[in-house]
């Protein structure tokens, strides 16, 4: 199999070095006789939107050119648990496996599969708490007589416009722009209207 290894440091200034976790990640892929045809590492915050390599990295995944991503921990790959949920459903979606070495979890065993199948449910549970708090919180507003929701914005002046507009322009689907950004669908094609992007041929 081939794999690629990704690792993540917060900082650039020598604090900390990526080849700690990079020496036990080869260490594992050689145990299991895989070949690694890459070595992927971001020196950023882990909650940063755009990170160069692991989007190298998952764009060679879905050009079905890696089998397995190993990463140290679940915290060094993904920003936020939803947005792990849905890079590892992507993987899966290509046929490529994903291993947390730290965490014990390992995609290519079903003892792994079942695990990161909880991860998943508490992805879900999460997402429901946060619906319930803002309806209740909408409800709450009604009541007193203010009229919830966000005000209206320029679109063509959204935070992510230039990255939305580059993404489109190199062919990315309004769903992988989305779970690359973190934002939803909708209102990526909202951006993409005021910006006029290039039309394609997805349909939904």
């Amino acid at each position: 199999m081939n794999c690629a290894l990704y690792a993540r440091v917060s900082t650039s200034n020598g604090g900390q070095n990526p080849e700690m976790q990079l020496a036990e990640l080869r260490e594992f892929a050689s145990k299991r006789g895989w070949d690694v045809v890459g070595e992927f590492v971001d020196t950023c915050s882990g909650s940063k939107d755009h990170r160069p390599q692991l989007d190298a990295m998952m764009q060679l995944a879905k050009q079905r050119k890696i089998d397995v991503i190993v990463v140290w921990k679940l915290d060094r790959f993904g920003r936020s648990l939803k947005h792990l949920v849905n890079a590892v459903a992507e993987l899966q979606a290509v046929g490529c496996d994903f291993v947390a070495l730290r965490d014990n979890i390992d995609l290519t065993t079903p003892a792994g599969r079942m695990m990161f199948g909880v991860i998943g449910a508490m992805a879900e549970f999460e997402r429901d708490l946060i619906r319930e708090r803002v309806n209740a919180g909408l409800a709450l507003a009604r009541s007193k007589g203010r009229i919830g929701g966000r005000p209206r914005v320029r679109r063509e002046r959204d935070r992510d416009a230039k990255a939305i507009r580059q993404m489109r322009d190199e062919g990315d689907s309004y769903t992988d722009i989305a779970d690359s950004l973190g934002r939803s669908r909708s209102d990526i094609v909202r951006v993409c209207g005021a910006l006029n992007c290039a039309p394609t041929s997805e349909a939904v």
